[in-house]
């Protein structure tokens, strides 16, 4: 278990050096993974990988699957929430990858989750992430507000604010 390589494509390193990989299932697979190409060549493949998607989504390798309609937000906020704060746990020893279909819009708000846990205020995440991931990250008005608003607390009985 080591983290991502920091030339690996789609890798975002997060403000205290944390790195996620993210990326699009849509698109064609990264040169580096060997496990979706099934190539056998060498490469990189996630310790954890989350996928954000209205249908389940599994890979060969450790995953967990959000239930998270494109555009949209998550159909258990609380379960994606503590997904998100194990992804970000887990991404200081692990390789962790996070993914939608078009890589942006959930990806994207997962990632400003992330950030706010690794410290960057509720209302920059966005920002942060759209400048350091991709410009047109966090789509919708109500994934802007779920980044901005969700409750980073551990305790399941916590209200979330919407």
């Amino acid at each position: 278990m080591q983290p991502w390589v920091p030339s690996t494509a789609g890798v975002v390193e997060l403000p205290s050096g944390r790195r996620v990989r993210c990326r699009a299932l849509r698109a064609a697979p990264a040169a580096d993974a060997p496990a979706v190409l099934g190539s056998g060549q060498t490469g990189q493949v996630p310790d954890l990988g989350l996928y954000l998607t209205a249908r389940p989504h599994r890979e060969r390798w450790p995953s967990r699957w959000i239930a998270w309609p494109d555009f949209l937000l998550p159909r258990d906020r609380g379960e994606a929430l503590a997904a998100l704060r194990e992804a970000h746990s887990r991404s200081a020893r692990e390789r962790v990858e996070i993914a939608c279909g078009g890589g942006v819009g959930r990806t994207g708000t997962a990632l400003a989750i992330l950030a706010r846990h690794d410290g960057v205020p509720a209302d920059e995440a966005v920002a942060w992430v759209r400048a350091t991931y991709h410009p047109r990250a966090v789509e919708t008005p109500w994934q802007r507000r779920f980044a901005r608003r969700a409750r980073l607390s551990p305790d399941p009985l916590a209200p979330e604010r919407t």
